[in-house]
C-alpha cells in the first residue's frame, strides 16, 4: 500500500503509510528507521488499539509523538484481538471503522498504522502457547472475564515483538491492563518503556470508550453514575486528606486540649462533632461515598448493574486495608443495558499525622 501524504514535519521525506501484513510492516518500518538523520538510531513509539479510534486514542498518539520527537517513528496498531473476548461478549459487534481510524491516527501524528487481519496475526488459528496473567489477571476484570488478560497479554507481547518499540503508550482508563503490561515487561525483560496516559473524559465526565456509541440517551444518563461515583470517592478522599494536613499543622497536644477547654463546652462539642463526621475514614469512607452513588443508580430506569467497585493497590490489584498509605486505584465496572463500561481514578493516601484522631499516640487531646 502506497504511503499517504504526511502531516507536519515528522519523518522528512516519508509519508503516512498503512501496513496490512507482517511483510508490509517489516518493510515500512525498516525504511522509516533507516531514513533518519542517524541511521538506526530513530526512537520508536507504539500505540496499540482495537480500532474505533476516538480522542482518547488520539491523546495517546500525540503523547507518543511528543516523546519520540519529529525524527522519531510512531506506529499505531489496529487489531480486534479475538483472544481477549469471552463467550457472549461483543466481538462480532465491536465497531470496525478502519478508514476513520486512519484519518484519526494520521491527524494525531502517527507515521505508520499496522492493521492486520486475524489470519495474519494468528496464521494457524488460535495460538497453542499463550501468556498467563497470573494471580493479578484473575482479579476484578479477570474474575468477570476469565481468560481476558491472558489473551490481551499474548497479543501485546506479539505486537511488541513485531513493532520493536523503545516505548509503548497505554491509557490509564484500563488500569488493570496497564498494570499487567508493566508487570509483563518487567518480569519477562522486554526492554521497552511502558507509559500510562491519563484518562480522557467527555464534557459530562464519562470516560471516552469505543463502547459509548452503543448507549441510548437514557442509558448514557445512567452510565454517568460510574464517573460520578469515582468523583464522590475522590472528593471524600480529598476532604480526609485536608483534615490530615490540618492535623499535621496543629498537632494534638495537651496545650491544644487546654485551649479548646478555654473556648467553652459548645466549641469543644463542635470540634468533636467535626471529627465524628470525618469517620469512617480512609479507604472505607472512599468506598462508601462511591457506593452510595452506585446504589442510587441501581434504582434508575434503565438501572446500572454493578460488576464491582474496588479500591486496590496498583501493584497487584488487591483491596487496600484501612491503614493503607501510598498509591491506590478506585475502580468500577458496570453494565447499562447491553453495554459494559469500566472506569477508575488514581488516589494517594498519606500517613495520618502523629496524634491525629484514631492514632495510637493521640494522648492529651480533647475528647
Amino acid at each position: 500500500m502506497s504511503p499517504r501524504t504526511s502531516h507536519g514535519g515528522r519523518n522528512p521525506g516519508q509519508g503516512f503509510a498503512v501496513a496490512p501484513t507482517l511483510a508490509d510492516l517489516e518493510r515500512l518500518r525498516a525504511e522509516r528507521t533507516a531514513s533518519g538523520s542517524t541511521a538506526g538510531a530513530r526512537p520508536t513509539g507504539v500505540v496499540m488499539t482495537m480500532g474505533a479510534l476516538h480522542e482518547g486514542h488520539a491523546t495517546l498518539i500525540r503523547a507518543a509523538r511528543a516523546h519520540v520527537g519529529d525524527e522519531g517513528l510512531v506506529v499505531v496498531t489496529v487489531f480486534v484481538n479475538p483472544l481477549q473476548f469471552g463467550a457472549g461478549e461483543d466481538l462480532d459487534r465491536y465497531p470496525r471503522t478502519l478508514d476513520a481510524d486512519l484519518s484519526v491516527a494520521e491527524a494525531a501524528g502517527a507515521d505508520l498504522v499496522f492493521a492486520p487481519s486475524a489470519e495474519e496475526v494468528y496464521p494457524g488459528g488460535e495460538p497453542q502457547v499463550r501468556l498467563s496473567a497470573g494471580p493479578m489477571g484473575g482479579r476484578l476484570e479477570g474474575a468477570v472475564r476469565p481468560g481476558h488478560f491472558d489473551g490481551m497479554l499474548t497479543v501485546v507481547a506479539k505486537l511488541l515483538h513485531l513493532t520493536r518499540p523503545d516505548v509503548a503508550f497505554y491509557g490509564q482508563k484500563d488500569a488493570q491492563q496497564l498494570a499487567l503490561i508493566r508487570r509483563m515487561a518487567r518480569d519477562l525483560n522486554f526492554g521497552v518503556e511502558i507509559v500510562g496516559v491519563p484518562t480522557v473524559r467527555e464534557a459530562d465526565g464519562l470516560a471516552l470508550s469505543s463502547r459509548n456509541r452503543y448507549l441510548s440517551a437514557a442509558e448514557r444518563r445512567t452510565a454517568l453514575a460510574l464517573s460520578r461515583a469515582l468523583f464522590a470517592g475522590r472528593d471524600r478522599h480529598a476532604a480526609q486528606e485536608a483534615l490530615r494536613a490540618r492535623a499535621r499543622e496543629v498537632p494534638a497536644t495537651p496545650a491544644r486540649a487546654q485551649a479548646l477547654d478555654a473556648l467553652g463546652e459548645s466549641r469543644a462539642a463542635a470540634d468533636a462533632h467535626a471529627v465524628a463526621r470525618a469517620t469512617p475514614c480512609g479507604p472505607s469512607a472512599v468506598r462508601a461515598a462511591a457506593r452510595a452513588v452506585l446504589d442510587e443508580a441501581a434504582r434508575l430506569d434503565p438501572p446500572l448493574v454493578l460488576d464491582y467497585l474496588a479500591l486496590v493497590d496498583p501493584s497487584d490489584f488487591t483491596e487496600v486495608p484501612d491503614d493503607f498509605t501510598g498509591e491506590a486505584v478506585l475502580a468500577v465496572a458496570a453494565r447499562v443495558g447491553a453495554t459494559r463500561l469500566i472506569d477508575n481514578l488514581p488516589l494517594t493516601f498519606q500517613a495520618p499525622a502523629p496524634g491525629a484522631p484514631g492514632t495510637p499516640d493521640n494522648r492529651g487531646a480533647a475528647s
